[in-house]
């Protein structure tokens, strides 16, 4: 494309932060409304995981299979096809009348983010002003977050004040995915074509050499916050019912939606500080905040519950906005969006897998332990982190 007919790179930034929100905001609404398709469509408790951590399969299969890709191709044709796909599971959901569909709308929304994230994140860092690359992994840490948020929060509402909650929450979706397709068709190319398109798409796991150790030492934190995230967006909106005995699709909304509103707040807020002390205290936030959400389970303590996981967002929004800044300058170009989707696998594992093996436990030892034993492991993951931390702070 001419550069006459690109848009301008700021506009091109906010536009592709808006449209990798999209992918957000549709997995962010299902949140509550996964809880509302068990009510009619009558599926299994236990089958409520499995539809919540599919999403997190389809995304580490499009991951390792297409997750750099767009080093290779360029970033528009991989953003283009990721937004398409995530239409079709938008039609999907839109379309849902019983739990079969649900699953595959979930599996290929995963496959349409798990494609496209790596990319939007690469291409919105290089669409940033030179003298300020870190705009733009603030963008794509924030845009994930505040989607997910703002699906929530919607979509609760939505939901609590109108029978058809899914119809207007897809119909509004599948416009606004669309508008993103043709922000990313008139967008200007930022990626560069490198041989071998085809062998990135051997499923792989590689980290380079100069980012390995801070991969290493950030990756137990990461998988930390994706699974108090998790909590947050899989099993809270139920727990609301299930724990604290309140049915109201707008509360299951609004614990769906602190924990990532929070992470947004402050990864805008911690654009300054050091990444090496927002790692940190990301760390030590995330402790507290698991530790927060034991406790108001245990105290049958709803709001104590919502604070913990507000205090979990502060840990989301400083640690893993600081592991992408950390890492991404410790890689060359061509192996950004590589390093950003060895990232992810880490992440979306943790977002996923505990999941369903918190849904297996919840059956013999019931709701409560089986979250405790969530949590726990949650904060033993961010003790390591710590630990790797205070190594690296010695050796520097």
């Amino acid at each position: 494309m001419s550069r006459r007919t690109a848009l301008p790179a700021g506009l091109s930034l906010a536009g592709t932060a808006v449209a990798f929100m999209s992918l957000y905001l549709g997995a962010g609404a299902l949140t509550p409304l996964l809880v509302n398709y068990k009510d009619r469509f009558h599926f299994a408790p236990e089958m409520l995981n499995v539809a919540f951590a599919v999403y997190a399969a389809g995304f580490l299969v499009a991951v390792l299979v297409f997750g750099s890709l767009s080093d290779f191709v360029g970033r528009r044709p991989v953003l283009i096809a990721g937004l398409i796909v995530q239409l079709g599971s938008n039609v999907l959901f839109l379309t849902a009348t019983d739990v079969s569909a649900v699953i595959a709308g979930r599996v290929v929304q995963g496959i349409a983010s798990g494609a496209a994230t790596a990319a939007f994140t690469a291409a919105m860092v290089e669409l940033a002003p030179e003298r300020n690359k870190r705009l733009g992994a603030i963008l794509g840490s924030i845009s994930l977050t505040g989607g997910l948020a703002l699906g929530s929060l919607l979509a609760g509402l939505t939901i609590e004040l109108t029978t058809e909650a899914n119809t207007l929450i897809f119909v509004v979706l599948i416009v606004l995915t669309a508008l993103g397709v043709i922000v990313a068709i008139f967008s200007p190319e930022t990626g560069r074509r490198n041989p071998g398109a085809l062998r990135s798409l051997i499923p792989r796991i590689a980290v380079p050499s100069a980012a390995r150790a801070e991969f290493l030492a950030a990756a137990p934190v990461v998988a930390a916050v994706w699974m108090l995230a998790g909590l947050s967006g899989g099993l809270a909106p139920n727990m609301v019912r299930s724990v604290f005995g309140i049915d109201s699709p707008l509360l299951g909304g609004i614990a769906g939606f602190i924990a990532p509103a929070v992470s947004t707040v402050i990864g805008v807020a911690f654009a300054k500080v050091a990444s090496r002390h927002a790692m940190v205290i990301g760390i030590y936030a995330s402790i507290l905040g698991a530790a927060a959400i034991i406790g108001g389970v245990f105290a049958g303590s709803l709001a104590l519950m919502l604070i913990g996981q507000a205090i979990a967002g502060i840990g989301f929004g400083s640690s893993f906005t600081a592991a992408l800044q950390l890492l991404i300058p410790l890689v060359r170009p061509q192996q950004r969006a590589g390093i950003v989707a060895a990232v992810y696998i880490v992440a979306y594992t943790a977002f996923g897998l505990p999941i369903v093996i918190e849904g297996q436990l919840a059956a013999p030892l019931g709701e409560i332990p089986a979250v405790l034993c969530y949590t726990g492991l949650a904060i033993l993951l961010a003790l390591i982190s710590l630990i790797a931390q205070a190594r690296i702070a010695r050796r520097a």
